[in-house]
């Protein structure tokens, strides 16, 4: 059975307009939330050499990232990226580049027209559990 999360419209909008910005890039970056559930978006630079394919952040802007979660006693909540011209499905360097398997990953495609395609998952290993993500 899946595991569902409920997302607010404002953070779906947040990230999908960050998609929209650099629609041939992925788009990648960090959310944090706190025990009221206010989410905080930390948007990091893709610096891998096929960006429009793949995502690798930043180091000094992860670490920063981090710090500031840290500092406000914040708990890392999400990892996200986009997919420019494919399926919000994660690929096989999305699960062995991950790092954190208690962190939701969410995937924002940009290969639809109209749709929202966002979707979510947690990393096991090597295995890929899907998120039902519910947006309200």
């Amino acid at each position: 059975m899946n595991q569902t999360i409920i997302i607010p419209r404002t953070l779906a909008n947040r990230l999908l307009t960050l998609a929209q910005l650099t629609p041939e890039t992925e788009v990648c970056g960090l959310i944090s939330n706190n025990t009221d559930n206010k989410y905080q978006v930390y948007p990091i630079h893709n610096i891998a050499d096929s960006a429009h394919t793949i995502f690798e952040m930043d180091p000094q802007q992860q670490i920063n990232a981090f710090k500031t979660i840290r500092e406000k006693q914040l708990r890392l909540f999400a990892i996200y990226h986009s997919h420019p011209h494919s399926d919000a499905i994660p690929s096989i360097k999305d699960l062995n580049d991950s790092a954190y398997n208690e962190v939701l990953n969410i995937i924002i495609s940009l290969n639809t027209k109209g749709v929202l395609d966002m979707r979510g998952y947690f990393y096991q290993q090597d295995k890929i559990e899907t998120v039902d993500l519910i947006i309200e």
